[in-house]
């Protein structure tokens, strides 16, 4: 009697305990997860708010009320936990992602759908600039078209976004990583920031992250963090190979940068159900086309000749850093508005001529100082090659630029390739890289040979025409090239015998 009495006692304890820990995950399941202030996600996107990028683009914090359902222009819908799961579902069936819902994915819906609506609404009207791009290159790739919220998350599609440690532009690369996907950064250009390169490398990244784990969720954890803190996470977990099972052993940005793509994903598609509108930019309506510009060129004299607000150039040129377009031995890029492509090309040596108020002004400050001709003397004769500025060739010669710039009554610290420049370096200093010349001179003198019509050059690895051009008394680039037509003059190739001038 006593044996059944105890049994029945035990069977209505466990009974009630079950009952007990489906209340407690039930209320955890329904728990709201709040994100804190400090939350990196959320810190970048307040970063790109009070960065003033979006008012540059014609985007301001009101948007018009939703033509698809009848709310308020102020209005936060609300939903329970079944509208959302319902919803997730219907995204997770049609991806590759694991699109879950519960509390901390909750907590990125409610940041971007509610928080930070107003910033979302004008992502939404961005979407359109970028996703096409996006979307061209992830197919290019065979990679899942929902990457392109990636871009989201990490910039609020922002081409100029720079965070904290340095990670640039759209897709966020750190110098490194985008040096190692061609994406190249001078004191003049970040390939970090150009839409297109960006994005090419972003789908190679991606790609080569998938296929390390086979893994949507751990790709994007290792694109945030690097795949040597994703590896540190399985080890530590015990070998578990899933997101939500190492996430409490990733770096603790890495723990939101998941469930904020997740959300993303969600809020992108439904939008129109949370009341946010897109906001669509003023300047992004253009019609746009690229065209390589051959010399160096100034926003201020494109705005200037072509009468386009400084603004729309720094957003349609996001690569350069000093509104200013370096002279390179290729071709720079330049995206103009499709309306004024034909100004520029028509006009394009005018407008590399023109003079810019600032240019007249620096013009009038050497006009009244008096002007001292340089004189070799015990000077250094530099010439400015591509990608020089006065700070590399300052540090070159342990000398300062403003020096270099009184040696060479310089008034802006623009330089042209080929320009030459005179260095009155320290007389130890000279006399060591004039042997140093002597020397050089004296390793090259084998590549030049001769027979009874020509003087001929045997091709070295980093030469171009303007450095062998230079080598020789009266030879000019376009001699060179009229002189060998047969040899592909812009590509080079190590050993090949070109003809510099005809003997004698």
């Amino acid at each position: 009697m006593k044996f059944n009495i105890l049994i029945t006692f035990l069977f209505f304890s466990f009974l009630l305990s079950a009952q007990s820990d489906s209340l407690i995950n039930e209320r955890l399941q329904n728990q709201e997860f709040e994100l804190q202030d400090d939350d990196p996600v959320l810190v970048m996107i307040d970063s790109i708010t009070v960065s003033g990028y979006f008012e540059t683009l014609g985007l301001h914090d009101h948007f018009e009320k939703s033509n698809i359902y009848d709310y308020a222009i102020d209005s936060v819908p609300e939903f329970d936990s079944l509208t959302y799961a319902t919803r997730f579902a219907k995204l997770n069936a049609n991806s590759p992602f694991s699109l879950v819902y519960n509390s901390y994915i909750k907590g990125y819906v409610n940041l971007y759908a509610k928080r930070r609506k107003k910033t979302t609404a004008k992502m939404l009207g961005l979407a359109p600039v970028y996703f096409p791009i996006f979307e061209e290159n992830l197919d290019k790739y065979n990679l899942p078209l929902e990457l392109k919220y990636l871009a989201i998350v990490e910039s609020a599609l922002n081409p100029k976004a720079k965070s904290r440690v340095g990670a640039t532009g759209l897709w966020q690369f750190m110098y490194q990583t985008g040096k190692m996907y061609g994406l190249e950064v001078t004191s003049y250009y970040d390939e970090r920031s150009d839409v297109y390169k960006s994005t090419d490398a972003a789908c190679q990244y991606l790609k080569k992250l998938h296929s390390m784990y086979d893994d949507w969720d751990l790709a994007l954890a290792a694109y945030n963090c690097g795949p040597g803190n994703v590896n540190k996470a399985i080890r530590r977990s015990g070998g578990k190979t899933s997101y939500w099972e190492i996430r409490n052993f990733l770096p603790r940005e890495t723990r939101g940068y998941v469930p904020a793509f997740i959300a993303v994903n969600y809020v992108m598609n439904y939008a129109a159900e949370h009341n946010i509108s897109p906001v669509k930019p003023d300047i992004s309506c253009f019609k746009v086309d690229t065209v390589g510009v051959k010399e160096h060129l100034s926003f201020a004299q494109l705005s200037e000749t072509l009468e386009i607000p400084m603004e729309y150039l720094e957003y349609l040129n996001p690569t350069y850093k000093n509104k200013f377009i370096p002279a390179t031995d290729g071709a720079m890029t330049l995206c103009l508005p499709y309306d004024k492509m034909g100004d520029f090309l028509t006009n394009e040596q005018e407008i590399y001529a023109h003079k810019t108020a600032q240019d007249i002004k620096d013009s009038i400050a050497v006009a009244q100082n008096k002007f001292v001709e340089p004189t070799p003397g015990n000077a250094i004769v530099y010439r400015v090659k591509s990608g020089d500025v006065l700070g590399k060739i300052a540090a070159k010669y342990h000398c300062r630029v403003s020096q270099i710039k009184d040696w060479n009554n310089l008034h802006s610290d623009r330089l042209n390739i080929g320009q030459k420049l005179y260095i009155y370096a320290k007389p130890s200093y000279a006399a060591q890289n004039k042997k140093k010349a002597e020397v050089d001179a004296e390793k090259k003198s084998p590549n030049t040979i001769s027979d009874n019509k020509y003087v001929y050059y045997t091709i070295k690895e980093g030469d171009n025409l303007w450095d062998i051009a230079n080598k020789y008394d009266g030879v000019s680039i376009d001699q060179i090239m009229q002189l060998n037509q047969d040899v592909d003059t812009k590509n080079l190739k190590l050993g090949t015998k070109i003809k510099i001038k005809p003997v004698g």
